[in-house]
């Protein structure tokens, strides 16, 4: 016998505002004791809002077109904005980075993505907008994260060490040996925090997609299915691109020497 139909509750205008009225503690707090960061505050709140009502608008078109063509342009679009965005973050060279970097990004995410709509959800249309898009955006989401402490501490260690570097290449070692203690640390740096929400999702917190889910009406069972499959593919992914990325830079970061070229630093310290 099937059980009561779960109704999600209608979160109104009124619900917001009541919502947003929480926002009076942080800044009182940060009044009293002059944390100054009401303005910053107002605008993230107010960027955060006026973004994804606009986003929710737009998505609502996509998803009713559902063009297979629009799909891929969507999620190529967050593909460029998640490399522009890394690449800002760890204050290296736009023009010099954005290509290896957006072939790295587009490659591992859309792979693992691919592969998660084809073998795991079974989906007659691989490209279908309502898994494709809100599913590619949290692939990318946490492969950014991850590219921005990975990227940031590998090249921020060769410009920190760079004697140490130098001296290990003088002693014969290839570029690749001489920049594998660099990649390594930077890579197990950048995979720490997607382990630990691994580690201890469901005991310390409910994940963001599981806990929608069960609101949305979904049994629990399933909803920790789907939880469990989205953390993987978002590990799987993060690993990958974030050794992509690093790999690829190198091409373009070093010379024929395994000499890391300057001019990649947007600025000089």
């Amino acid at each position: 016998m099937a059980g009561p139909e779960v109704s999600t509750p209608e979160i109104t205008v009124l619900s917001l505002i009541m919502c947003f009225l929480l926002l009076a503690i942080p800044l009182v707090i940060s009044y009293r004791i002059k944390l100054d960061i009401i303005n910053s505050t107002a605008s993230s709140v107010a960027r955060m809002t006026s973004q994804l009502f606009l986003v929710g608008v737009l998505l609502t078109i996509v998803f009713d077109l559902n063009n297979w063509i629009l799909n891929l342009v969507w999620v190529f679009g967050m593909v460029t904005m998640a490399t522009y965005t890394t690449i800002r973050n760890v204050e290296l060279k736009m023009e010099r980075l954005f290509l290896p970097v957006i072939i790295s990004f587009a490659i591992t995410n859309l792979s693992v993505l691919l592969y998660f709509n084809e073998f795991v959800l079974d989906l007659e249309n691989l490209l279908e907008a309502r898994f494709l898009i809100p599913i590619g955006g949290m692939i990318l989401g946490n492969s950014l994260r991850g590219n921005v402490v990975g990227m940031g501490e590998f090249y921020e260690d060769i410009r920190r060490n760079e004697n140490r570097y130098l001296y290990n290449l003088s002693l014969g070692a290839k570029k690749y040996e001489a920049l594998m203690p660099y990649i390594r640390k930077s890579l197990r740096s950048s995979l720490k925090p997607t382990l630990a929400n691994i580690s201890t999702a469901g005991v310390v917190f409910l994940p963001g997609m599981m806990t929608g889910q069960i609101l949305g009406g979904v049994t629990p069972i399933l909803a920790i299915k789907y939880q469990i499959t989205i953390m993987i593919i978002i590990y799987v992914s993060t690993v990958m691109s974030t050794t992509f990325c690093i790999l690829s830079t190198i091409r373009t970061a070093f010379d024929e020497y395994g000499l890391v070229r300057k001019e990649i630093y947007k600025r000089k310290k």
